[in-house]
């Protein structure tokens, strides 16, 4: 290749990276796609137009008024945010000008938080049902009766991975013809996530779970203590979960062994996020911690002044979480734990925020879905 087209590709992958967000050289999406952020991390590595020098400087881009609270985590994919809300719809608005391409009604709440992949959205619904629609158009493809549908769903080499009642399940993505399903003894509210052939899910029966991706079968289960609303993140073959019991856990991914546990002065519904060594995660307590990923060892925490059910999500440097009756959006040093930013909503914020291409997602109880950025 001549020098002057090594040139000119050098500078439009610079132009697009710079354009889009992305990190050069970055082989994550610089999406968010799902809940788990598709690298179960609830991380966003390809982050590159927020950083802790500029993200004091968020302000207001749009917001959109659904017809309920909004407990579910967007979802941005090519351009498109997706999120539910307690009016019984899934909403697809415009990424830049927060406007309205289409809605569906499901007939009951949606705190489900929207995973897309492939061009279609899959989001559970509180009346039993798990949804896939079209993503461009918002059209009903199929519908699979899972139970109640708080459980985040999770995409994987063609199969969809959700929490219903009482059961886990894999339903084939192009059809929603169930693949397997796995019993626990009680509800199965959070996500799971998928990494390494491995499903990894908690449950109301105070067990988490590692089952076979393939088949279902059961690899292995470590009791917690009471219930478990957390959905995990995985990093580096270590799985990192949320308990009722107030503690954090790091299990060894391939055996469910306890590497270490964290207890905060609460509970933790929040759900881990896993960067650079270091896993972030808030709790009733209404403190965010950032935790050694290898150790456990408290490295800073931030008094938020009311619990943190919301997850955490890290992009470049910042950690971004809710807080409920301070009914705040925070920004964080992911280093250091000291605030660069926040803004108050009109309403408890138990959305987990969503980070993509320099804009900060994040819904709210007082019925809105709000997109933060830089002018």
């Amino acid at each position: 290749m001549r020098r002057i087209s090594i040139v000119v590709l050098f500078l439009s992958v610079c132009f697009v990276s710079a354009a889009t967000g992305q990190k050069p050289g970055c082989k994550y999406s610089p999406l968010w796609a799902e809940f788990h952020k598709q690298n179960m991390q609830r991380w966003n590595r390809c982050e590159n137009v927020l950083n802790v020098n500029n993200v004091g400087k968020l302000s207001l881009k749009w917001s959109y008024t659904t017809g309920g609270a909004v407990y579910s985590s967007p979802a941005v994919a090519n351009g498109v945010v997706y999120v539910g809300g307690d009016d019984y719809k899934v909403y697809a608005l415009n990424a830049k000008t927060g406007k309205k391409l289409w809605s569906y009604a499901t007939g009951n709440y949606v705190d489900s938080s929207p995973a897309v992949a492939n061009g279609v959205v899959y989001v559970g619904s509180d009346n039993g049902n798990l949804y896939a629609l079209n993503a461009s158009t918002g059209a009903l493809l199929w519908s699979y009766a899972t139970g109640y549908g708080y459980s985040s769903p999770a995409v994987a080499n063609g199969v969809v991975y959700v929490g219903g009642g009482s059961n886990v399940y894999a339903l084939n993505a192009s059809t929603g013809a169930l693949l397997w399903s796995y019993a626990t003894s009680f509800s199965v509210y959070p996500s799971p996530a998928v990494a390494n052939g491995v499903v990894y899910v908690g449950s109301e029966d105070n067990y988490f779970y590692a089952l076979k991706a393939s088949t279902g079968a059961l690899l292995w289960s470590y009791r917690t203590g009471p219930i478990i609303f957390s959905s995990p993140a995985v990093a580096n073959g270590i799985v990192y979960i949320g308990s009722l019991d107030d503690n954090v856990y790091a299990l060894k991914g391939s055996t469910g062994a306890l590497l270490w546990s964290y207890p905060t002065g609460n509970q933790v519904d929040s759900s881990p996020a896993v960067a650079d060594g270091v896993v972030y995660v808030g709790s009733y307590d209404g403190n965010v911690y950032a935790l050694n990923a290898k150790t456990g060892v408290k490295l800073w925490s931030y008094a938020t002044g009311s619990p943190v059910d919301s997850s955490p999500a890290a992009a470049n440097g910042v950690v971004y979480v809710g807080s409920l009756y301070e009914n705040a959006v925070y920004a964080l040093n992911a280093s250091t734990g000291a605030k660069l930013w926040s803004y108050t909503t009109g309403s408890t914020v138990y959305s987990s925020p969503s980070v993509s291409n320099g804009v900060v997602y994040v819904g709210s109880d007082d019925g809105n879905v709000y997109a933060f950025g830089l002018k």
